[in-house]
């Protein structure tokens, strides 16, 4: 396929739909974007990568260091502290970070506006983006629809009284959380979700060398981490949202929101020193450790631009472009009968009565829309009605701007052969 134009090439991006229209109109009469773009596809003829949206998303990046700086030093009033012992800590290395430089409450909970107002400009997550996690984990993790917990169940004392009803992220399992982590093991496997593993932390310098991890490498550690769950996890389970969607956000999420920026690399760099200071890993190649809880944001580090914040559209665009690399990424199922290297998937037709295929998921925005739609069908650590509307209007903006035909429920029997999803009664049904 050959693209004379910049507006071929986005058009013949999936999720092109979802790109903004100002956005799109502006680049067409961009001279110098158009420029950009014939070199892109010169380049894609000779190689493809994880990195593919970008030259879409940031097709001309700017930097401005007085801007982009997140100061962290002394006297910035976000000096880093090591959480104490009843601050919650979990999954997530970048919300971790956020609350022990105080950008969230150190306690570890926080409110739904509180995860926006972090997240947007601490990182340069897209408000889209950003709204929808922070009502989703209110939704599904909380005890009171109000604020959540990055960790597990609240002590007493941390948030309203009904804050101890949540499970927090740590208790997302199947829902929000899900196998498959970077550094972190698979919950049935392990018997925990949140604390952090070297080893796999090793394992993605092994694919990252120059001194700089990717989003290449990341992509390929990804993979090496979805074969090893098969490999080793009898009850692993590719959930249809945290398997599709959140899984694809913890590799991605790595590098479009802990990578340095500068003028001299705008689109950033993420350098073994910075991703080991986000991880809480000391230690040199060969010989890592990790101190749970305590991750940081680096010194002197300059967050992405707020001109090209990390929208919905770019996101997928990510997600597209990785499965696009590694079709197995799309297989929603897991190993059957409790037994290792047992893998099984799902028919999505017969999943969704037909309204999604497995062969169309890479075309157009059918990747999101299936995996967004299936958040609509989650049960919450609530089972009131109301909650469910919640969920499902949240999801409802996604998709409408997406332009989705509607799934209107899964066949909850085509899940129910898989022990790695009947073992979510734990923490609560997937759906």
């Amino acid at each position: 396929m050959k693209f004379t134009s910049t507006s071929a090439l986005v058009s013949a991006l999936p999720l092109a739909a979802a790109f903004p229209a100002h956005m799109l109109e502006a680049i067409k009469n961009d001279p110098n974007v158009e420029a950009r773009a014939a070199d892109v596809m010169a380049l894609a003829k000779r190689q493809a990568g994880a990195d593919a949206a970008t030259a879409i998303f940031e097709a001309i990046p700017t930097f401005d260091a007085a801007k982009q700086l997140i100061d962290v030093g002394p006297g910035s009033g976000h000096e880093w502290q090591a959480p104490g012992p009843n601050d919650l800590r979990g999954v997530c290395p970048g919300l971790n970070a956020f609350a022990n430089h105080g950008f969230l409450p150190r306690s570890g909970y926080a409110t739904i506006q509180q995860f926006i107002d972090v997240t947007t400009s601490v990182v340069g997550m897209g408000e889209d983006l950003a709204g929808f996690l922070a009502i989703l984990g209110a939704l599904i993790d909380s005890g009171d629809l109000q604020a959540w917990s990055i960790g597990g169940t609240p002590p007493p004392g941390v948030g309203g009284p009904l804050a101890q009803g949540g499970n927090g992220l740590i208790g997302s399992h199947n829902k929000y959380e899900n196998d498959v982590s970077p550094t972190r093991p698979d919950l049935y496997q392990a018997g925990n979700n949140y604390i952090t593993q070297a080893s796999q932390f090793q394992e993605l310098i092994n694919v990252s060398p120059g001194g700089v991890v990717t989003l290449d490498s990341l992509t390929t550690h990804r993979s090496n981490r979805f074969d090893s769950s098969i490999a080793n996890n009898p009850y692993f389970f590719n959930a249809p949202f945290p398997g599709l969607l959140v899984q694809s956000a913890a590799f991605t999420f790595i590098y479009r929101f802990m990578a340095n920026h500068s003028a001299e690399d705008p689109i950033g760099t993420l350098s073994y020193s910075t991703i080991k200071s986000w991880f809480a890993i000391s230690g040199e190649d060969g010989n890592y450790s990790a101190t749970q809880g305590h991750e940081r944001i680096p010194d002197n580090w300059y967050r992405r631009s707020l001109t090209s914040t990390y929208t919905i559209p770019y996101f997928l665009g990510d997600t597209v472009v990785a499965a696009g690399l590694h079709a197995k990424f799309l297989n929603v199922g897991g190993n059957l009968d409790g037994q290792t290297n047992n893998f099984a998937g799902v028919n999505v037709s017969d999943l969704t009565g037909g309204v999604f295929n497995s062969a169309d998921l890479l075309r157009g925005n059918n990747l999101g829309c299936f995996a967004y739609q299936t958040v609509a069908q989650v049960k919450t650590d609530f089972l009131l009605d109301d909650v469910l509307n919640q969920v499902q209007s949240a999801v409802g903006s996604v998709v409408e701007q997406l332009g989705c035909p509607q799934l209107r429920r899964l066949d909850e029997e085509q899940l129910e052969r898989f022990p790695g999803y009947q073992k979510a009664p734990s923490f609560g049904k997937m759906i």
